[in-house]
């Protein structure tokens, strides 16, 4: 292992994290590297759990959840933008005054600039242009990562994590072909902004293995006990279908030359 170094990964959500890059994160921590992840919004339009105390709020439970979450995972900070939840394309609660997708870029993107300052962040990990699957937060957090990115101290190296559109489609055709019950889901069916979900193979340039992670990516999606529907199917998949749907994670390093590499994030180029 190289120097050590400081990546912060900005989520849109408590709970993304936990599916899309636990396994580089946990993979990071335990080399002895320094991982700060910042929720950009409280989740608070998530599932409201049946047991939540009385004056217990769904932001407040959802908070304990990440900090549950970033535990398991050897993360050494949970930090937060501090906006609510925009909820889907669409939803009133785009244009609620304190909502992530209503905020004024430039505030949204000092608040970031403030946490890679202080932790003078080598790294930063946000989403693709379009944060996946079209959710206004997770647009908005592409957004604020770049612009937020141009305005550090010390300019930090940018990724995006996404989902490989290809791999995708090829794992959704062998579960039909196995007799799987995949309902109506489909990769290349138009997600919230209308786009098919993730990003073509052609257009990534990180495969990350975190088959040795899978445990703490597990135990991520665990302590999300609340978002039963979301993390409850993914932790009912079969021990088969779990490992081959998280143990790669996937990555766009902006003006890098084009071409898929397998390897890690932090080693050197």
């Amino acid at each position: 292992m190289g120097a050590v170094s400081t990546i912060v990964y900005l989520h849109a959500h408590p709970d993304d994290e936990a599916s899309l890059t636990s396994g580089s994160m946990a993979r990071a921590a335990e080399q002895g590297h320094r991982v700060v992840i910042v929720f950009a919004t409280n989740g608070d339009h998530g599932e409201a759990p049946s047991d939540l105390a009385v004056g217990e709020t769904v932001a407040a439970r959802r908070r304990l959840e990440a900090q549950a979450s970033a535990d398991a995972l050897g993360i050494a900070r949970v930090a937060w933008l501090g906006y609510a939840d925009s909820g889907m394309t669409g939803w009133q609660q785009n244009h609620e005054p304190d909502a992530l997708h209503a905020a004024d870029p430039d505030e949204a993107a000092g608040r970031l600039v403030s946490i890679l300052d202080e932790e003078d962040a080598d790294v930063l990990v946000g989403y693709d242009w379009h944060g996946g699957y079209g959710h206004p937060d997770h647009i908005a957090v592409h957004r604020i990562v770049h612009r937020a990115a141009d305005r550090a101290a010390r300019r930090p190296r940018v990724l995006e994590a996404t989902m490989n559109r290809d791999a995708m489609r090829l794992m959704f055709q062998a579960a039909r072909a196995a007799g799987m019950d995949t309902g109506d889901w489909d990769p290349d069916a138009p997600a919230d902004d209308g786009n098919p979900i993730g990003t073509p193979e052609a257009e990534l340039h990180w495969r990350v293995d975190v088959l040795d992670q899978l445990e703490r990516k597990r135990a991520s999606l665990r302590a999300h006990a609340s978002q039963t529907t979301d993390v409850g199917m993914m932790l009912a998949l079969p021990p088969e279908a779990f490992t081959m749907m998280f143990s790669t994670e996937y990555y766009i390093e902006p003006g890098r030359a084009p071409g898929l590499r397998s390897g890690w994030i932090l080693d050197p180029a």
